[in-house]
């Protein structure tokens, strides 16, 4: 699995491609006899879990911010996010005369004509199309930039002014043109569901206006995984386009989800979130990919219980909204894993235990290589996990 940076391919200037660097590590793949998921990202690098190293957008990207700063996604303090452009700009004609849905395409259709050959001989076998932060389809509810820590809620990201016009555009058309705004009451960053009046037990989410809002918001996520997975298909013809939804898992037990709801998944005690993004990417013959798939409820419980987290629910619930609707699905850690119990509870979700109808992940993805990997007892393990992976039976280590 390799990322392929948007910030560092088109760095310079407008449709100025520079893949050579790329065509090295392809050719050293190639040569290794290993084939290629490659990730179109189209976010930064830097500042999130996992991230050493720094990738800004485009330059020249950043550049149009500094004088429209609306093309990031924007809370409700002001802030902006300059990880991802705004799905508000997707068809807003201001990056020197394209949209922002043209940039991703340019960029998808450059790489499939760069690396044709490696397309011909099956070399990429997979492309992951980023739809957001992280290279998920998700809003930046929770940026660590802006003091976010978990457990925190975080906060709803649709403050800059195409996304306002847009809300206030969905509040006329509803015929109510006072729910034209975004929620009061919903904390901060840090909050905890209980302390506001929005995500509260009985509270505001679930209301006639907040039913209408948290359907806006999430639609917008979806709208904007359709038209770029649509172009994705269309660049890369007869190739298998998947893309990534993050896992949302604290917060779960409670009636409004809070975290996920802020992140643009309108999932609660009484609504499947899910359905409806499986649903789209069925539509577009994407794969389905999730993360998070070894985090063990019991776990996050000790470590923190006042979360409320449920990755196994929420585990259970994603996936068989996305087997429901006939796609393959894939998944990939969320957090750097070594020890046995982790890797037996991928192993367990790749092939649920008595599924009549037999469902099971098309692929897993390790996150990631790392010298920490490579330490003896840990590559041990690791050797046996994918050997278990691949139906092998294996005994226990000898350590």
């Amino acid at each position: 699995m390799v990322d392929c940076w948007w910030g560092l391919v088109e760095s310079e200037k407008p449709q100025g491609f520079r893949w050579s660097g790329y065509k090295h590590l392809f050719s050293l793949v190639k040569e290794a006899g290993l084939k290629l998921q490659v990730v179109m990202s189209f976010h930064e690098c830097g500042g999130n879990v996992g991230d050493d190293v720094n990738i800004s957008l485009p330059r020249w990207i950043l550049e149009i911010g500094k004088n429209n700063p609306d093309i990031f996604f924007t809370d409700k303090e002001g802030r902006r996010n300059s990880e991802c452009l705004s799905w508000g700009v997707d068809k807003e004609r201001i990056f020197f005369g394209r949209t922002g849905l043209e940039l991703y395409f340019d960029y998808m259709r450059s790489f499939r004509q760069e690396f044709n050959s490696f397309f011909e001989d099956d070399t990429i076998v997979e492309i992951e199309v980023g739809l957001g932060p992280c290279g998920e389809l998700r809003y930046p509810s929770y940026p660590e930039r802006h003091g976010w820590k978990y457990p925190g809620i975080g906060e709803f990201q649709c403050y800059d002014k195409y996304f306002q016009k847009n809300l206030r555009n969905a509040a006329e058309i509803r015929g109510h043109s006072e729910w034209g705004v975004a929620p009061d009451g919903t904390g901060e960053y840090n909050s905890k569901p209980q302390d506001t009046d929005f995500f509260r037990d009985g509270g505001d989410w679930d209301s006639y206006y907040g039913r209408f809002f948290l359907r806006w918001y999430a639609q917008q996520l979806i709208d904007h995984g359709d038209r770029v997975l649509s172009l994705a298909n269309l660049a890369f013809e007869g190739t298998q386009i998947s893309a990534k939804i993050s896992g949302i898992h604290w917060w779960y037990k409670t009636a409004s989800h809070a975290a996920e709801l802020t992140a643009g998944f309108n999932n609660s005690c009484h609504r499947d979130g899910y359905a409806a993004i499986a649903h789209m990417f069925k539509k577009h013959n994407t794969a389905f990919n999730f993360t998070c798939v070894e985090l063990r409820t019991m776990e996050q419980a000790k470590e923190f219980p006042e979360a409320m987290a449920d990755p196994e629910g929420l585990v259970w619930q994603v996936l068989n909204s996305a087997w429901d609707e006939g796609i393959l699905v894939a998944s990939e850690n969320a957090l750097p894993c070594y020890d046995r119990d982790g890797y037996n509870k991928i192993l367990e979700n790749s092939k649920p235990r008595k599924d009549p109808d037999g469902h099971h992940l098309a692929a897993f993805t390790y996150l990631r290589l790392s010298p920490t990997l490579m330490e003896e007892n840990n590559f041990k393990e690791f050797t046996r996990f994918v050997k278990r992976l691949h139906g092998e039976a294996v005994g226990d280590l000898q350590v």
